[in-house]
Formats: structure tokens, sequence, C-alpha cells
């Protein structure tokens, strides 16, 4: 469906998108992740035609974009993180310009219908779109790139601004457009990544770093072991102690006191388990264990870890 080989971009000296490749499947969505900066929206504007690489190829659906721009472009639904809306239209003059924009062929009061049912708008129809929230006028973006019936649809950091209830909604509405559309969804939001997509895509310093299903992400920094742990004694003994103990990585305590006990958070590499050990070097000491558990490894570890390795190894990707 999507194809991009070696594709660049250059302003000035400085590459926004260097070297990258990628194929997306029919019917993926795929989460473009990275910080700002790190050269998202340059590779989004380039996959939709807004903006032209210094060097590389972009195919849709087999065809260069570039060799027949119109033919690709109908293809694709596009919502910029700023969407291109008119504010002192009404909801239904917006996308029926839209709609004559495109060329549309399609009914224009039945497809309209139906897009506004799917993006649950229709109540707001007659509104002026200066007068709506900013979820709806999320909303209103969305439904403006679905007209034409697209195959893709590109969404570049489509939450900002929103409230968690319209998070959710938006998720949800993500998910449904899943089902009939390829869907790239960019944004620097772990969280949403996970929700909604199937795989992700992590981008760092204009470079792919990463390209893994979700459902296996955390796996590509290896084995991660982290612990929390409440323990009664003194705070900077106990930190001492715990940091002193073989394969330990790091101890972290948050300060916050419960009587006499502190949680502390113990990171340690290997495959042996330091819990025993520990427990024997606190209870010679007279420290008792109050509460223990397992952390799991957040997507937000995750990344931090993929970008470290990346610029340890000088880009490589993982």
């Amino acid at each position: 469906m999507i194809e991009v080989n070696s594709l660049s971009r250059r302003f000035g000296n400085n590459y926004a998108v260097d070297d990258v490749s990628f194929l997306i499947g029919d019917g993926e969505v795929v989460g473009l992740l990275g910080p700002n900066g790190a050269g998202k929206s340059t590779t989004m504007n380039m996959l939709t035609g807004y903006l032209s690489p210094t060097s590389g190829e972009i195919k849709i659906d087999g065809v260069d974009i570039f060799d027949d721009p119109q033919a690709s472009r109908k293809k694709i639904g596009f919502l910029p993180e700023q969407p291109p809306l008119y504010m002192d239209m009404t909801v239904w003059e917006y996308l029926s310009f839209v709609h004559e924009l495109k060329l549309c062929e399609f009914n224009k009061r039945e497809h309209l219908g139906e897009i506004m049912g799917l993006v649950k708008i229709t109540d707001v129809r007659d509104k002026l779109i200066k007068n709506l929230s900013k979820g709806f006028k999320q909303r209103v973006g969305i439904a403006g790139a679905l007209i034409g019936n697209p195959r893709i649809i590109i969404l570049d950091e489509p939450t900002v601004g929103l409230s968690p209830e319209q998070v959710i909604e938006f998720r949800s509405l993500v998910r449904s457009l899943g089902k009939k559309h390829t869907v790239i969804l960019s944004t620097h939001i772990l969280s949403e990544v996970q929700a909604v997509c199937s795989r992700i895509l992590v981008m760092n310093q204009g470079k792919i770093i990463a390209d893994q299903p979700t459902a296996s992400f955390k796996q590509v920094v290896g084995q991660n072991n982290r612990f929390q742990v409440k323990i009664a004694g003194p705070q900077k003994e106990v930190q001492n102690l715990l940091r002193a103990i073989h394969s330990v990585k790091s101890v972290t305590c948050d300060g916050y006191r419960d009587g006499d006990a502190y949680t502390y958070v113990v990171d340690y590499t290997g495959s042996v388990d330091i819990r025993k050990m520990m427990f024997n070097e606190l209870a010679k000491r007279g420290w008792p264990i109050l509460a223990m558990e397992g952390v799991e490894t957040t997507l937000e570890d995750v990344f931090v870890q993929l970008i470290k390795n990346a610029e340890g190894n000088g880009g490589a990707k993982c």
C-alpha cells in the first residue's frame, strides 16, 4: 500500500528526514512516534505530496506519487496538526466545499451524511466552525480527510489540545477507521499509539530507529527487571544497601514517608532474581520489607532506552 525508499528531506545543511525506508500494508494501523523535531511531520507532508523530498521515492499502490500526484492524492486523506478549517463556514458548508475541491464523485448529500454520522458531528452540521469545541473541530477535520473515501488516512498529532474525554472518543474513532482504511497516526504520545495501533515506527533525528508490532515493542531493548518495595528503615542507609547489591542498576525513592518506611523502585540487570539476596541483607540489619510488587516496563521507558541506544550506535535501527 505505502512504500517509502531512502526518503530524505534537507533544509539548508540540516536533514529533517534522513534516508528513511518503510513499508505499510493494506489495513494496518501504524503509529509514527518520536520527540518534537524527530521528522514526523516532515515525513507526513512528503507522504501526502505537500512537500517534495530532497531524495528518495514514495509509492502508493505501486505508483510513484510524483509520477501521478492526482491519482495518489485521491487515495490519501490527511489531517495536519492544525486542521485547515474555515471558521466562518458552517460544518456543512465546509464539508461541501471540500467535496467540490476534491472533485469527489460520490453523491454529496449521501456521502457527507455518512461521514458526519461516522465521526458524530451530524448534530452540529449547521453550526459555525468557530463556535465549536476543540474536539468537534478535530472531528470536522477528520471528516474532511475522509471525503472521497480514501484508502489511507494520515493523522498528524490529532489529540493535541483535546480533553481526556475527547481523547477517549478519538481512540474509538481511530479503531473504527482502521476497519476500512490504512491509518498512520503521528504523535509523541506513546499511550495513544499503544491504545489504537498494531505497529510502531519510532523516529529520532530524522531516522527510523525502531519498527515493531506494538505487542512486542518492549522487547526491542531487551530484558528489564524492576520492582517496587516498601522498607522500614533509615532512608539513606537502605538506599545505599540496595545500590550495593550485585546487579542493581539503579535505586530511586520518592521521599514520601509512611511511618518509618519509604518506597523504593529498584532496577536490576541479568537473569538472577535479587530479591532473596536483598531480603537477607535487610534482615541482618532489622529493616523489614512491608510490601513488594513488580513494576511493568512502560512504553515511555522503552522509548527513552531506544533513543539512548540509537544515539550510542550512531542512529542504528533496532
